[in-house]
């Protein structure tokens, strides 16, 4: 078992308090939905621009650097963007408005993510795509149980479509 000295102890201490006052803040402030253990990075950036559309699963976390947006500027949408409970949002993703995130959901470093997410399942690039289902996932995305091992594989194209080509 590891042993933790008494200044790694507090500094964790005093980061739990800053993330429950920081979501209190967003929650009773900008008026986000955001669930109970949910935990999100200190750089992570969530749309304040329309600020009650973001909503949060409890259990989740959004990583450095993640962006969550609920507003398109050019199309002058102000849309709702969800996240489900149990998600592990990556290091530098972008959630598009209007997008909803399952229930064990995993969203790699880097995707973005443009289209609706189906409960327990993994994506990532850009955009994203899904590459894994039947995930199980535990506090703060966490995998706990793969039921599959890979998303379906594309449809091989029959001779016909292969002459014709």
């Amino acid at each position: 078992m590891a042993t933790f000295s008494a200044l790694t102890v507090a500094r964790r201490w005093l980061r739990n308090r800053a993330m429950g006052w920081r979501r209190w803040y967003f929650v009773k402030v900008w008026g986000m939905s955001i669930g109970e253990g949910v935990s999100i990075s200190f750089s992570a950036k969530l749309d304040q621009a329309h600020p009650r559309g973001i909503h949060i699963g409890k259990d989740s976390a959004v990583s450095f650097g993640a962006a969550i947006l609920t507003h398109d500027f050019v199309r002058r949408l102000h849309v709702d963007t969800f996240i489900g409970e149990r998600c592990q949002i990556g290091a530098h993703s972008l959630i598009m408005p209007g997008v909803r995130i399952g229930d064990s959901c995993i969203v790699a470093a880097g995707s973005v993510v443009m289209r609706d997410v189906p409960d327990g399942s993994l994506v990532f690039g850009n955009p994203a795509r899904v590459m894994e289902t039947g995930l199980v996932t535990g506090k703060w995305g966490v995998i706990l149980e793969r039921v599959t091992k890979a998303a379906p594989a594309a449809a091989k194209p029959t001779a016909a479509e292969q002459d014709a080509a």
